[in-house]
């Protein structure tokens, strides 16, 4: 059964994550220079692939003791909040703004997409953290669900113009609330870890 609640609090802490990300650079630049759709179609199936390993890896977490479960979530996730406060802000990206020809092929671009986000995203916040939601919640398809909306989400904004919701909402900000989430995840797995 669906965990909504799983659902919602994951899609809202890994869209506040990923949008000062990368990845929502990298689709702006990629959308610049081919058509977007197609940017979207290979971006989508890389973080398909992306959440299964990162759900996978939190599901193998959920076999250690309660207790220590509890403890290792919570070092996670004050390892993410630690990544998030300290990480030096990534460069601008922007590229020269330059569309290539309309003859671009579907599998081409889609394929350079999917290659681009695949890469950029492996070892990065959200795959942190999808891997401890599912070690918290005990839930990999809410888990999942909530993932691989946020980061289509992300995604999608990022293709239709995220620097301009970048300059509504400080990157800072973003960034702060974000690890701010986090230390609050990680509390509560201590002091279940403390009480249970």
């Amino acid at each position: 059964m669906i965990d909504f609640t799983a659902v919602a609090v994951v899609f809202g802490l890994i869209v506040i994550a990923e949008l000062p990300d990368k990845t929502t650079l990298a689709g702006l630049m990629l959308s610049t220079r081919f058509r977007p759709s197609y940017v979207f179609a290979g971006a989508a199936t890389a973080f398909v692939l992306h959440v299964a390993l990162s759900v996978g890896a939190g599901s193998l977490l959920t076999l250690l003791p309660d207790r220590l479960l509890r403890v290792v979530v919570a070092a996670l996730f004050l390892t993410g909040a630690a990544l998030l406060l300290f990480r030096k802000e990534d460069g601008d990206g922007d590229g020269d703004g330059h569309r290539q020809p309309a003859g671009q092929s579907f599998w081409k671009v889609a394929g350079t997409s999917f290659g681009i986000i695949l890469v950029a995203e492996f070892g990065d916040m959200s795959q942190i953290m999808m891997a401890n939601f599912t070690a918290h919640y005990q839930d990999p398809l809410s888990v999942a669900l909530g993932s691989v909306a946020a980061l289509w989400t992300v995604a999608a904004l990022g293709i239709m113009g995220g620097r301009a919701l970048l300059r509504v909402v400080p990157l800072h900000l973003l960034t702060r609330v974000a690890a701010g989430a986090m230390l609050m995840m990680a509390s509560l797995n201590i002091y279940q870890a403390l009480t249970g």
